[in-house]
């Protein structure tokens, strides 16, 4: 679905991604680890058209949109939930997702459908539906901003840290929400997170990115019982 050849990703002299390469398979969970300063969320940036790479091209379903305008990469169905969730918080939540929604061209009877299936999956959102965003839980707040990306009806969507903050209950059943999602949706999800064990629990593939470069590309479960990168690359020490 969308495959990543040869990135290379620069601030000035900072070179963030350094030949990048790796594929995400249709309807699959492909989570993306490593610590801090690793080049993980200028990789996402870069898939959905919000940073410039200097060399290397990404392909969604064979078609390159590297160059793409972010707003038409959207459009062509890839949608970005980025760090930090971005609600706006004096919206309510279907004004928030009315916002997502501006993105594609639909009647207020389709747009309405969108939302109402989107209730049918984050039920806590349809009983808030009027409560203004700024109420809500922290975990809350991250399935708002799911489905605000959902809305326009991705096809890939990349999620940045959705755990980010939140406490270990919450995040278990946010990874457990993610993971309904693909297999009710054929959704492809492309997930970046610190928090490894959570990620590997749910995810298909995993690659471990280590100052810009790619030290892992695998399944999700030979990663995770990889020695080397629990310890070195992960901090999974047990």
């Amino acid at each position: 679905m969308i495959g990543v050849s040869g990135l290379s990703v620069s601030y000035g002299a900072v070179q963030a991604l350094r030949d990048v390469s790796f594929s995400a398979a249709p309807g699959k969970i492909t989570t993306v680890l490593g610590a801090n300063g690793a080049g993980k969320t200028t990789l996402l940036r870069t898939i959905s058209g919000l940073v410039r790479p200097r060399a290397g091209e990404v392909t969604l379903e064979g078609d390159r949109i590297t160059g793409t305008h972010a707003e038409d990469i959207v459009r062509r169905g890839v949608g970005h939930v980025p760090e930090g969730r971005g609600v706006i918080a004096e919206f309510t939540v279907e004004e928030n997702l009315r916002l997502g929604s501006l993105i594609v061209r639909r009647s207020r009877a389709e747009r309405q459908a969108a939302f109402e299936r989107l209730y049918g999956q984050f039920p806590v959102l349809g009983e808030r539906r009027r409560q203004s965003a700024g109420t809500l839980s922290g975990g809350e707040r991250q399935m708002l901003a799911m489905a605000r990306a959902l809305v326009a009806e991705p096809r890939v969507l990349l999620l940045d840290e959705p755990s980010l903050g939140l406490a270990p209950l919450v995040t278990a059943e946010l990874m457990s929400t993610i993971s309904q999602l693909c297999a009710t949706t054929g959704l492809t999800v492309i997930l970046v997170e610190q928090n490894a064990k959570s990620a590997l629990r749910i995810a298909d593939q995993a690659v471990v990115l280590y100052i810009g470069r790619v030290v892992a590309d695998d399944r999700a479960e030979v990663v995770a019982a990889d020695e080397r990168l629990r310890q070195y690359y992960l901090g999974l020490v047990e």
